[in-house]
């Protein structure tokens, strides 16, 4: 009886084994799922399964930084604004930085972490930095994403590892894509960067072989987990022709990779070689209310259009006491200017005093006392000229300049893109009268890319650059820090 015991104890072990080994395998399975757009349009190339909610993995990280370049817009902090690190930011799993408990690191690191090598830790430490907590963040990713339009998207934290409702689709990473492309191109050469510079050392890019392999690629981003699969959103451009290709549920890395290289080339074969650019609309954020509503609107566009005039200063009157004082003594002067007369008159007879009436000093003549504003000088001389000084008969000249940009005023602000250059001029005049306080002896200065002109203030010091910023953000209007370079 033994026997048959011992046999069937080692048929029961010899099945547990093999439901073990087949448990990983099943859960790696995930489903399979891809789209391709033509980006200028936004016009969908193909798709397949493109709806289908799944794990996003680490393509979750485009939304984190989204949401940073957002905040960073709105002055909410900088990239030179040193982050604390968490016990939490630090004790996520890989991929990592190795962010330490309590130490601090600027922003701008943990960005480059986050965007290139897909850090975990450092996307954590953004969600945190920018709403406090990460599950606040992540409702504020949610927010987002439904703002442009990612219907089935719900984000539950800032790094994409997986947990129970966080999902995604093809098309709603494709839309997202696009946004980070077309919202923040300032920030969209991350994506491309082999290897960067992450403060506390140098990491390579997760995306590197097809950035390396497919000629135009540049971006942008990876993710893997075992219940997502291989993921992937990149973006390629070639001539004038820009399509983005998203997967999900890849088998490896490389059959991934090759996948969407052939989505890629599918694109670029049926996308038209011209076509008329159709950026996708900014998304307006929306506050979380007290029951987890949509609350009031944080982000809107719009100017003042027009400045009041402010009142003028009422016109005290003097008491009567004064305005008696002021008579006598007006009276007095002008005596004493009749004698100097006369005794001029004896000297010189041919000149024959006039009598001078004493007026009576009442209370309009009062107000006229108040001293008026002295008028602009007429000899006004600039620095920057080099035409020379007109004669004058004083020597009294009014030297008029604008700030330099020495003493350490290497500091700019933008204020928006626009198609022409008129566009620019009028936003930064527009500007300039909404935020005298800070911008008045700022320079408008006006560059122009191949994406269109750009409207700038420089000649300011990070101090006023920054406190401009938050002051214009406060008047819904658009406005961006820019550093020395």
């Amino acid at each position: 009886m033994a026997y048959p015991l011992f046999v069937g104890a080692v048929f029961r072990a010899f099945l547990c084994a093999c439901l073990i080994a087949v448990v990983p395998i099943a859960a790696s399975a995930a489903p399979y799922a891809a789209m391709v757009v033509d980006a200028r349009s936004g016009k969908v190339l193909h798709s397949r399964n493109a709806d289908t909610q799944l794990h996003p993995a680490s393509l979750t990280k485009m939304m984190t930084l989204y949401v940073v370049f957002d905040a960073i817009e709105k002055g909410e902090l900088s990239l030179d604004t040193k982050i604390l690190i968490s016990r939490k930011a630090a004790a996520e799993p890989p991929s990592k930085l190795g962010l330490k408990a309590g130490s601090r690191i600027q922003l701008r690191y943990l960005i480059r972490a986050a965007a290139v090598k897909s850090a975990n830790d450092a996307a954590t430490a953004l969600g945190e930095a920018v709403s406090g907590s990460e599950a606040a963040f992540a409702r504020r990713m949610t927010r987002m994403a439904k703002a442009m339009g990612m219907s089935k998207t719900t984000f539950k934290n800032a790094h994409g590892l997986t947990e129970s409702g966080h999902l995604s689709t093809a098309r709603d990473m494709t839309t997202l894509g696009r946004h980070l492309f077309y919202d923040f191109p300032e920030y969209y050469n991350l994506f491309s960067r082999r290897s960067t510079s992450a403060g506390i050392k140098t990491v390579n890019n997760t995306n590197r072989r097809l950035l390396g392999a497919y000629r135009g690629a540049d971006g942008i981003k990876t993710g893997y987990t075992r219940a997502a699969g291989y993921n992937l959103v990149a973006s390629a451009e070639r001539g004038n022709e820009r399509v983005i290709a998203t997967v999900f549920g890849g088998r490896s890395t490389a059959w991934r990779n090759a996948r969407v290289a052939e989505l890629l080339d599918m694109g670029f074969e049926r996308a038209p070689t011209r076509v008329a650019v159709r950026k996708p609309s900014r998304p307006i954020l929306t506050a979380e209310g007290a029951t987890g509503t949509p609350g009031r609107v944080i982000r809107s566009s719009g100017l003042v259009t027009r400045t009041p005039r402010p009142r003028l200063r009422p016109i005290e009157q003097p008491a009567e006491e004064i305005l008696i004082a002021l008579q006598d003594g007006i009276a007095d002067a002008l005596a004493t200017v009749v004698a100097s007369d006369a005794s001029t008159a004896a000297i010189a007879p041919q000149t024959t005093p006039k009598a001078v009436a004493v007026p009576v000093l009442t209370a309009s003549l009062a107000s006229g006392l108040v001293s008026a504003p002295r008028p602009r000088a007429r000899n006004l001389v600039s620095l920057n000229s080099n035409a020379p000084a007109p004669e004058s008969d004083t020597d009294d000249q009014v030297v008029v300049t604008r700030m330099s940009t020495s003493g350490g005023r290497h500091w700019a602000i933008n204020v928006g893109r626009f198609t022409t250059r008129h566009e620019a001029e009028k936003m930064l005049l527009q500007t300039a009268l909404v935020e005298l306080g800070t911008l008045d002896e700022a320079l408008r200065k006006i560059v122009r890319s191949s994406q269109g002109f750009e409207a700038n203030f420089v000649g300011l010091s990070a101090e006023t650059a920054e406190l401009a910023c938050r002051r214009l953000l406060a008047q819904n209007v658009n406005c961006l820090p820019v550093g020395p370079s």
